[in-house]
């Protein structure tokens, strides 16, 4: 048996928030603990307090990935272990207009742009966006 991806989890200071943004950011809908998935939680102990410190971010035709928010304890700090890698254009390398239409839709969104990479590795064209998340987690725009 091998192992499959159920959710990527973000620590945040504000969860519902942060979910919002990445549900933007994948044009999802917005999610809410609606029935009748708010009454199991809340028949499983989880209380509206519990509830109003965890977003979701969810791809109703369950496609894409599933984003967990959960409250962190304390401040981020330093630099993530992990990113996420966004492509502004999926199956298809973006030109460099779509892919600034895509970081300024970011932007707007509450994103930071870090800096652009635009260079080859090997034989290999690079050119993406290093960014932030409204709380400052890194992930690239490619």
């Amino acid at each position: 048996m091998t192992g499959k991806l159920g959710n990527i989890t973000f620590y945040a200071d504000d969860p519902p928030a942060l979910a919002r943004f990445w549900a933007a950011v994948f044009g999802y809908p917005e999610a809410t603990w609606d029935e009748p998935l708010k009454n199991e939680l809340l028949a499983s102990g989880l209380t509206e307090a519990d509830l109003a410190k965890r977003g979701l971010a969810e791809d109703p035709e369950g496609v894409g990935p599933r984003l967990f928010f959960h409250h962190a304890d304390e401040t981020k700090r330093g630099r993530n272990r992990l990113h996420l890698d966004i492509s502004a254009t999926p199956g298809r390398r973006p030109t460099r207009e779509e892919l600034d239409a895509e970081k300024d839709r970011l932007v707007a969104l509450g994103a930071e742009v870090v800096r652009l990479v635009d260079q080859t590795w090997g034989p290999w064209p690079e050119s993406y966006f290093q960014m932030k998340d409204p709380e400052g987690n890194e992930f690239c725009l490619q």
